[in-house]
């Protein structure tokens, strides 16, 4: 069971890495896709999540279904299963955010020392040291993942 959790948590670090870099390049300094050729559209429901409140844009919102489709390929080799779905989402949900942060700590323009309020905007609502969003992505994490390995028998 432990080779499971080392093993997922490497290969989300991995992903999360790999998928900073990528954005690092097509957004360079620009956070939050500022100067791409995207359409943004701010959601009523966005306003009752904690430090969401802010426009969703073309980019993110397809660069997140694309990570979340591809995560399902493993159903054409696998039967489906609540538990495997919650897996499934629990890593998109963790990749998402380990990339968030590591778009800061990779990023030539930013680095840890810069990720704060004050350089980090597009980040709406922070509660200490981090975007309110960290906490409660990582809380509903906990309890998905948990979750699908209660349900899987992992």
């Amino acid at each position: 069971m432990l080779k499971f959790y080392m093993i997922y948590f490497v290969l989300a670090l991995l992903s999360a890495i790999f998928f900073a870099l990528l954005e690092i390049q097509i957004e360079g300094k620009d956070g939050w896709a500022a100067k791409l050729p995207t359409w943004r559209k701010k959601f009523a429901f966005t306003r009752f999540i904690p430090g969401a409140n802010k426009q969703i844009t073309g980019y993110h919102l397809y660069t997140s279904l694309y990570r979340f489709s591809l995560l399902h390929i493993i159903f054409l080799f696998t039967p489906w299963s609540l538990g495997k779905e919650l897996i499934i989402i629990s890593l998109h949900i963790l990749v998402g955010r380990i990339e968030d942060f590591m778009w800061f700590v990779l990023n030539p323009h930013f680095g840890i020392k810069k990720f704060n309020k004050k350089h980090v905007p597009w980040h709406t609502r922070w509660w200490g040291p981090l975007p309110a969003q960290y906490y409660l992505s990582i809380l509903l994490w906990l309890v998905i993942f948990s979750l699908g390995i209660f349900l899987t028998g992992i």
